[in-house]
């Protein structure tokens, strides 16, 4: 019998169960086809980002609800989201872009705000971040990088636009390389912006997923021997409640560092472009 509760304690060894958890682990990351096919369809990654953009458009509209009752901000709702919004205004677009922050405040705050709402959404056990996706992150990039490069074809025109990638004072045969160059990079920019974005928030959850996993199979169960003998069952299960709640408060964390990052880079494209069109502006009000 002593031989028998020895194989079976070693059958449930932490070890053991390590491996089937690490393969349920990659199982959650990949992307699942819920309706369609391989080629195109509608996958677990594209429905809870549709799930987060539902949820913060509904934040949004039920605080411009609440905010328009009462012209003193009341309850810690409102009070939290004006202080959001005003964050965005303030470290986002105004620091950076000076007097023109108005004109793509709109644009920077949906960028971050959507980002964290899939941040948010992605603690969520058995969710999936629409950001986990490079995908999703590769939209994003594409629209900040349209945006930014529509700015400049506004404020300077096509060829305006083309001709400041040269460095100023730069002309004939060696402003060609150059411009290359300023061009190759720009497009970089659209790679890096959805890369990063991907990058950090897959690595993660991944981290964050196994970690909760080498917790939940090598602490918990000391955890539960430990109660046994001084603790009791409440206070582990209160710790262990708490160690949880730290892990998913860094994860949201993370999600909310990566989404300022995006809009402080898509801002800095933004007002790069509009200053590069500043001394065009001038030489015409001289003129």
């Amino acid at each position: 019998m002593g031989s028998a509760l020895m194989a079976a304690g070693a059958a449930d060894s932490p070890l053991d169960q390590l491996g089937g958890a690490m393969d349920e682990l990659l199982d959650s990351f990949s992307t699942h086809v819920l309706q369609g096919n391989t080629n195109f369809g509608f996958t677990n990654y594209i429905f809870w980002m549709l799930v987060a953009l539902t949820l913060m458009l509904v934040t949004i509209f039920v605080f411009r609800a609440k905010q328009r009752r009462s012209l003193v901000p009341q309850g810690f709702f409102v009070n939290g989201m004006e202080c959001l919004f005003e964050f965005i205004r303030d470290d986002m677009c105004r620091s950076i872009l000076g007097d023109t922050w108005k004109r793509h405040y709109s644009f920077l705050a949906a960028l971050f705000l959507f980002i964290v709402a899939n941040s948010i959404v992605g603690v969520i056990p058995g969710c999936h971040p629409g950001t986990g996706s490079i995908g999703v992150t590769s939209a994003l990039a594409i629209c900040s990088f349209v945006y930014f490069i529509a700015v400049g074809i506004k404020r300077m025109g096509v060829l305006g636009y083309l001709k400041s990638l040269a460095p100023e004072g730069i002309h004939g045969i060696a402003a060609a390389p150059l411009w290359i160059i300023e061009a190759f990079s720009t497009f970089l920019r659209l790679i890096t912006l959805a890369v990063r974005l991907f990058c950090n928030m897959f690595a993660g959850h991944v981290v964050m997923g196994a970690f909760a996993i080498l917790a939940s199979l090598f602490f918990q169960p000391l955890l539960q021997q430990v109660s046994v003998i001084a603790l009791g069952n409440a206070a582990a299960s209160v710790f262990w409640i708490l160690l949880l709640i730290i892990i998913y408060m860094v994860e949201i964390l993370v999600g909310v560092i990566q989404a300022y990052v995006f809009t402080l880079l898509s801002s800095v494209y933004i007002q790069l472009v509009e200053n590069e069109s500043e001394p065009e502006e001038e030489k015409a009000v001289g003129k």
